[in-house]
C-alpha cells in the first residue's frame, strides 16, 4: 500500500520538477525525498521523473499518474472534514419508511425542510405499511419510520413522537350523491344512513390502530360496518370509492389526494382523531437520525398544538 506521504513529495516534486524546491516546500531535506521517490518508483516498477543534473521532467506515466495522484490526496486531506460533518449529521445516509397517508400530510413538509437543512445527507424514502415498517426497524433495515401505531402497541426497543393527528372524512362517490343515494348538508354527512353502506377499509393486520378507529365508529352509532372491500394502500382505497364500491373512512388531510369521482365529507357528530407519529430504534445513534428525530418533533409539536391535542412527553 503506497504511503500517503510518498504521495505528497511526488505531488511536490511534480508541481516544482525541482527537489530542492520541493524539499523546502514539505519542510524536509533533499536527501530523504530523493529517497521516497526512488522507493515509490520501485514499487511502481517504472520512473516518474527523468533526472539529469540541469533539469527534473514527468516521465509520461509521471504526467498521466499526477491528476489522478492530486484527486487521492485531495480525497485524503477532506477525510477530516468528512468525519465531523458525518459526526454531526450533515452528511451521511438516513431510510424513512412511510404509511401513504403521511403522503398527504406531514411527509412532504418534513422532507423538504430536511433536505433544505441537511443538503449532503442521502434521504432514502420507502412507502411501507405501520406491520412492514415496525419489523424493518427491529431488525435495524430502516432508521425511522412515520407510521399509525399507539404507543403502547410498539416494542420497548422503539421509541416514538406523535407527529399529526387529524379528525377522520368519509370519502364518498361523487354518483352516489348525484343519485341521491347520499344526501350531505353543506359538505357534512348527518344521520346515520350513510353507516349502511358498503365501506372500504385497511386490513386490520397491516394497520391495527387505524382500523380499530373506524370500527369504533360505527360501533359507538350502533352499527355494524358492511365491509365490501380491503385495501393497504390509501391510492387504491380513493380508486375503489371512485369506481363506486364504497366509502372509505379515511385522515382530513387525504383531501389533498383528488380523484375523479370521489368527494371528501365531514361527518357530524362526534369523530375520532388518527395520529401519524415517527418511530426509530432506541439503539440507533446516528447524528443524521437524531438531526430528523429533532426536527420531525418540532414540526409534530407545531401540528399537534395547531391542531388542540396536547403534545405528550417524551
Amino acid at each position: 500500500m503506497t504511503d500517503v506521504r510518498q504521495l505528497r513529495h511526488f505531488l511536490a516534486v511534480a508541481e516544482t520538477l525541482h527537489f530542492g524546491r520541493a524539499a523546502e516546500r514539505l519542510g524536509m531535506t533533499q536527501p530523504p525525498l530523493s529517497q521516497s521517490i526512488m522507493a515509490l518508483e520501485r514499487r511502481l516498477g517504472a520512473p516518474l521523473f527523468l533526472r539529469s543534473k540541469r533539469s527534473v521532467q514527468l516521465t509520461v506515466l509521471g504526467r498521466q499518474w499526477l491528476d489522478h495522484v492530486r484527486t487521492a490526496v485531495r480525497s485524503v486531506d477532506e477525510l477530516p472534514e468528512i468525519a465531523q460533518r458525518l459526526r454531526h449529521g450533515a452528511a451521511g445516509k438516513l431510510s424513512l419508511a412511510f404509511v401513504s397517508t403521511a403522503d398527504y400530510s406531514v411527509l412532504p413538509e418534513l422532507v423538504q425542510r430536511y433536505s433544505a437543512t441537511f443538503p449532503d445527507v442521502e434521504l432514502a424514502l420507502e412507502e411501507a405499511t405501520s406491520d412492514i415498517q415496525i419489523a424493518a426497524l427491529l431488525e435495524g433495515r430502516t432508521d425511522a419510520g412515520i407510521l399509525i401505531a399507539s404507543r403502547s402497541a410498539l416494542p420497548h426497543s422503539l421509541e416514538y413522537r406523535p407527529l399529526v393527528s387529524e379528525p377522520l372524512v368519509a370519502a364518498v362517490p361523487e354518483s352516489w350523491i348525484a343519485a341521491g343515494r347520499l344526501t350531505p348538508v353543506d359538505g357534512t354527512l348527518q344521520g346515520g344512513a350513510w353507516l349502511a353502506e358498503p365501506l372500504i377499509i385497511f386490513p386490520s393486520r397491516v394497520s391495527p390502530d387505524f382500523h380499530e378507529l373506524v370500527m369504533g365508529l360505527y360501533r359507538d352509532r350502533g352499527h355494524d360496518p358492511a365491509v365490501q372491500q380491503e385495501a393497504i394502500q390509501m391510492q387504491t382505497i380513493i380508486s375503489l370509492v371512485s369506481a363506486g364500491l364504497g366509502i372509505a373512512l379515511v385522515p382530513a388531510s387525504s383531501r389533498h389526494l383528488a380523484r375523479t369521482g370521489v368527494r371528501y365529507l365531514s361527518i357530524a357528530g362526534r369523530v375520532p382523531r388518527l395520529e401519524t407519529g415517527l418511530a426509530w430504534r432506541r439503539a440507533n445513534d446516528s447524528a443524521t437520525l437524531a438531526n430528523f428525530v429533532g426536527m420531525a418533533g418540532a414540526l409534530g409539536q407545531a401540528r399537534m398544538t395547531a391542531s388542540g391535542d396536547p403534545y405528550p412527553d417524551g
